[in-house]
């Protein structure tokens, strides 16, 4: 089994990627195996609304000038989706908004690439904004028909500099708590 994260904040290494590794070393206790992808630096288009995936019916965008085809089959072959993102005025980053609008319009194009998969959501924030970005976050899981485990609290972690999140003690028991979840379920699906 594997889950694959993909962390939407400019900065690597930062707090969500903290939050995203606290979860990640109880599914490696599980035997799970986890990839961190980091899209900090990297360019996702928004998409264009020009329908061609429902069209050609391939799995794949048209606009190949990213790395958006290649994160639609990673996360085609992954069990369980992890994707983090920091609070910006309240929301996801437009790196991550961007990455679910295409990678979720690509996957209801073509029948539900991600039906059932396991979906789990990570927010950092400084201070307020987080239920409404794990919200954001949480509505692409529900509309790709993804089965998504639940935590001791919301998943978030708060802190603004790099490092921070790791003081907030209920923060990093939840992500705890949703990586224990996560791999319970994981295990209950792929018996």
């Amino acid at each position: 089994m594997k889950v694959i994260a993909f962390n939407g904040s400019a900065r690597k290494n930062g707090n969500t990627t903290l939050l995203i590794r606290r979860v990640f070393i109880e599914l490696e206790k599980e035997g799970i195996s986890t990839e961190l992808i980091e899209l900090s630096g990297e360019l996702i288009h928004p998409c264009r609304a020009c329908s061609m995936c429902g069209k050609n019916k391939n799995g794949k965008c048209v606009n190949t000038d990213d790395g958006i085809n290649k994160y639609i089959g990673m996360m085609r072959e992954a069990d369980g989706i992890i994707l983090g993102s920091p609070v910006y005025f309240s929301d996801v980053t437009s790196t991550m908004k961007a990455f679910i609008d295409r990678t979720g319009y690509v996957s209801r194009s073509n029948g539900g690439l991600y039906t059932r998969k396991i979906g789990a959501a990570v927010t950092a924030v400084r201070r307020a904004g987080a239920t409404h970005a794990f919200s954001s976050l949480n509505f692409f899981f529900f509309i790709n028909e993804m089965i998504v485990p639940g935590s001791s609290y919301w998943n978030l972690g708060i802190g603004r500099a790099i490092g921070e999140v790791e003081k907030d003690e209920e923060g990093m028991k939840t992500m705890e708590n949703l990586g224990l979840n996560m791999a319970w379920l994981l295990k209950k699906i792929h018996v």
